[in-house]
């Protein structure tokens, strides 16, 4: 994994922001994988300043959205759905067609579980994979305890994770209990990944999933295992970290590589 620490939540936001455009650039037609929380708002809103004042284009782009809760219509106010096309897709220019998100209302879930892994492997997989961690170490809706190898499919949702969403809803007794969630297999087969933290609630979690052991007990450890994966924390979220000066130094002296490769 690469660690880039940043000062505060608006840095973490337009680094990871600048990250995703460059790689829409790279790849006009590129696949996103992309999550849901309060972590990630900055970053799409700074996706939407670089494509209204720098033309970032999202015309070819392709999004598939990791998780959804089980029994919300998309409309609802509280869906996932709902909550893309509020902070990102209605403020770009994203074709509506190309925009995949699991359906909570679903008549037979499993079987849109197996259509979604389905369309995944029809847009030639995900390339860059974004993600957030619950205080839990979860991603995605993976809880702690889900396997490796596991796809889309349905969720028991841990009481951590209800309450930790409860101050979306009304009252926790309306938070779902169950949700449409990529497995961890599914997150892992993307080409690139990203994934952002920031505040103190996350700093404990942050350094067990970077510097503890493998474990699927904090799902987000099989991050250790991918061969791309970057991670963008703010100063607070990486307060517990025990490497800091390392990865400061690493994310400041990245240019000595190419000047290796020179000589």
């Amino acid at each position: 994994m690469e660690i880039t620490i940043t000062e505060h939540y608006d840095e973490m936001s337009k680094v990871s922001a600048r990250l995703i455009a460059q790689e829409i650039h790279r790849k006009h037609d590129i696949v996103l994988g992309l999550a849901t929380g309060d972590t990630p708002v900055g970053t799409y809103q700074e996706l939407v300043r670089i494509h209204k004042e720098e033309g970032l284009d999202f015309s070819k782009v392709k999004s598939f959205n990791l998780d959804e809760y089980l029994g919300l219509a998309p409309v609802h106010k509280n869906s996932y759905n709902y909550f893309m096309w509020e902070n990102l897709f209605k403020h770009v220019n994203i074709n509506p067609e190309n925009v995949y998100i699991p359906q909570g209302n679903i008549k037979d879930p499993e079987q849109f579980c197996v259509w979604y892994e389905e369309q995944i492997k029809k847009a030639g997989g995900i390339d860059l994979q974004v993600l957030g961690i619950g205080r839990d170490g979860h991603i995605g809706f993976n809880e702690p305890g889900s396997s490796f190898a596991s796809r889309t499919r349905v969720k028991a949702l841990f009481k951590q994770t209800i309450e930790d969403n409860a101050r979306f809803f009304d009252k926790e007794e309306d938070v779902p209990r169950f949700a449409i969630t990529m497995g961890v297999g599914t997150i892992m087969e993307a080409k690139k990944i990203l994934l952002i933290a920031n505040g103190k609630n996350k700093a404990d979690v942050c350094a067990q999933f970077i510097e503890g052991p493998v474990t699927s007990q904090i799902t987000a450890t099989s991050l250790q295992l991918h061969n791309y994966a970057n991670v963008i924390l703010d100063n607070e979220a990486a307060s517990k970290l025990k490497r800091i000066e390392y990865y400061n130094w690493v994310r400041d002296n990245k240019h000595l590589v190419q000047k290796e490769v020179g000589r």
